[in-house]
């Protein structure tokens, strides 16, 4: 199962919220302090020409007339009361006060004007996004694991529009909001990142963090922040698992204890290897799927119903497939089955 790349003709529904508040008033200052730079500059070559220079009140140019012609040429208001009288002069006004007079502009006022524009246009979305975001899965990391479980999200029905993503790589965030995602910049183990991410709101987190410290860092904020929403998390190191577990996580699962029983399995049962890969890519092939026993099943043995049953939760206990307690089902019970993805 692969994303669709958002094309040419298609929306562009990523949302890339801010960690930091990105005050428009800072990109202003920080165009300001270029403009002053630039205006520095155009004093200087003028006061070091100022011999090129006439003022029309007489006298010699002073640094401050070198600073009011500057002001006045930039600022394209031009008096004409101090004027370039000499070729020298001329030539330089030609050659580099104009273009840094027309970079002058665009820095002060069309670059500024742009960012206040862009800026408040992200806000806008932004605003729009929380208001309406509910029930959504956040994603804390954007690796190797991240993807693949956004991708099993995917499969199994739930829309990009309903994935967040916090990932500390700018990049990271930048290729999932190409993919259509909500992307945060930021670390997941900090409480005001978590909550831009509305996880008050979310119906389910998983932890796919590269590393164990981290994992138990972001399990024990969301759950501080959110007692009651699913965590799901992987550990590296199965020693690590019940830390997790005491940590929040609803669900634990060890990627390197999990790779290497496949591995060991892989020797001996490759077909083994194939068919468990099979049954945890969703899209494709044989798909596992949990779900409430419906009412026409009420009463009947797991064996005979159409899906292959492994597992019924009752009571919030999960029983095998082959379990003699289960007897018959029972309305509430919860079943993991096998069946066709078609």
């Amino acid at each position: 199962m692969k994303f669709e790349p958002v094309g040419p003709e298609t929306e562009h529904t990523g949302v890339q919220i801010a960690h930091e508040e990105a005050s428009p008033v800072r990109q202003v200052l920080r165009r300001v302090l270029i403009a002053a730079v630039v205006l520095v500059v155009v004093i200087l070559i003028v006061y070091l020409d100022r011999d090129g220079y006439e003022d029309s009140k007489g006298g010699e140019i002073s640094v401050l007339d070198a600073a009011y012609y500057a002001t006045v040429s930039l600022s394209t208001t031009g008096y004409g009361d101090i004027t370039p009288v000499t070729p020298e002069a001329r030539l330089t006004n030609v050659l580099l006060i104009t273009p840094l007079r027309i970079m002058f502009l665009i820095v002060l006022i069309g670059t500024t004007l742009e960012a206040l524009t862009a800026r408040s246009r992200e806000e806008f979305r932004i605003r729009r996004w929380r208001s309406r975001v509910r029930q959504h899965v956040i994603v804390c990391g954007y690796g190797t694991k991240g993807r693949a479980a956004i991708r099993s999200l995917q499969a199994l029905g739930t829309p990009l529009d309903k994935i967040v993503v916090v990932d500390t790589e700018p990049r990271a965030i930048d290729e999932a909001n190409s993919m259509g995602l909500t992307g945060l910049v930021g670390d997941a183990g900090r409480t005001e990142v978590l909550r831009r991410a509305s996880i008050e709101r979310a119906r389910a987190v998983i932890v796919a963090a590269n590393r164990d410290d981290a994992a138990v860092l972001i399990t024990l904020t969301v759950r501080q922040l959110n007692p009651n929403v699913p965590i799901t998390t992987s550990v590296r190191e199965e020693e690590n698992a019940n830390l997790l577990r005491q940590s929040g996580a609803d669900t634990v699962i060890t990627t390197s204890a999990t790779s290497g029983r496949l591995l060991g399995l892989s020797t001996d049962a490759p077909r083994v290897v194939a068919v468990v890969e099979d049954l945890v890519t969703g899209g494709q092939g044989l798909d596992l799927h949990q779900r409430p026993v419906t009412t026409s099943e009420v009463g009947l043995d797991p064996r005979s119903l159409r899906d292959i049953v492994l597992s019924v939760t009752r009571g919030g206990i999960t029983f095998r497939f082959d379990d003699p307690l289960i007897g018959n089902l029972e309305g509430g019970d919860i079943l993991v089955v096998v069946r066709s993805h078609q």
